[in-house]
């Protein structure tokens, strides 16, 4: 049952967000830039209130709180470093620098972050369902927007539209892998999966404060502020919501 559970939000976190992304790329340009730091604010909430009210709460109870949190210090600096390689780049902007010409190493990166994914959110069921539940929309939630941004950079890139989609979903799909093998793995060593969750939490925080925010920082005004601000506040708000069902 409970990997039933895994593979069905796992199809979620890659399908879901792929499908969400075409769906806003039916929009007029002017509604996507509109719309855009909306998503990203909400998955900004999301990604923090699963990272701190989740999976750092739930490690907590399995290990040492020096263990963790430094658990959660070597993820951060580890993602730093691989988005320094560009493995892990999360840029949503197609005049991205680091992207100009990086097609096939958007898809490579993507598929290996979505592969990553597929381990949270095993790793997040294994410890309760409604944790696995509130990790699968932060990963929905975060995946949407860069999934529209990975889609504007390939098709700049020269690729059709729906070559670019395949591609993307293709890239997507290696979140069910990841999610069944990290299944079989974790359910073997129990002991792994506190440590797991750190990681996860760091990947969401490093994603969160490091790739999204930002993003949002070029948006100035009272009033965009005050509206990231309040879907910031929903995205934790969901995830709280979740996490008071357990």
């Amino acid at each position: 049952m409970l990997l039933t559970w895994i593979i069905v939000f796992s199809m979620l976190g890659s399908v879901g967000a792929i499908a969400g992304a075409a769906l806003l790329l039916l929009f007029q340009e002017g509604t996507r830039k509109t719309l855009l730091p909306c998503l990203l604010s909400y998955a900004i909430g999301t990604l923090l209130g699963a990272a701190f009210l989740g999976m750092i709460p739930n490690a907590l109870q399995h290990n040492t709180a020096f263990a963790i949190s430094g658990t959660v210090l070597a993820g951060i600096v580890i993602f730093f470093a691989l988005e320094k390689i560009i493995i892990w780049r999360h840029c949503h902007d197609a005049e991205c620098e680091v992207h100009g010409t990086a097609g096939p190493l958007i898809l490579i990166g993507d598929a290996f972050h979505n592969f990553v994914d597929g381990f949270v959110i095993a790793a997040a069921f294994l410890t309760s369902v409604p944790l696995g539940i509130a990790a699968s929309l932060a990963v929905i939630a975060h995946e949407i927007p860069q999934e529209v941004g990975d889609f504007a950079i390939l098709l700049d890139n020269g690729y059709s539209r729906s070559r670019a989609l395949i591609l993307n979903l293709l890239s997507s799909l290696t979140t069910l892998p990841g999610a069944v093998i990290a299944y079989f793995f974790l359910g073997a060593t129990r002991e792994a999966v506190p440590f797991i969750l750190a990681l996860s939490a760091a990947s969401f925080i490093y994603i969160a404060i490091a790739d999204l925010v930002p993003s949002l920082h070029r948006q100035a005004g009272l009033k965009p502020a005050l509206r990231q601000l309040i879907l910031v506040l929903a995205g934790i708000g969901t995830i709280a919501v979740f996490q008071l069902a357990h």
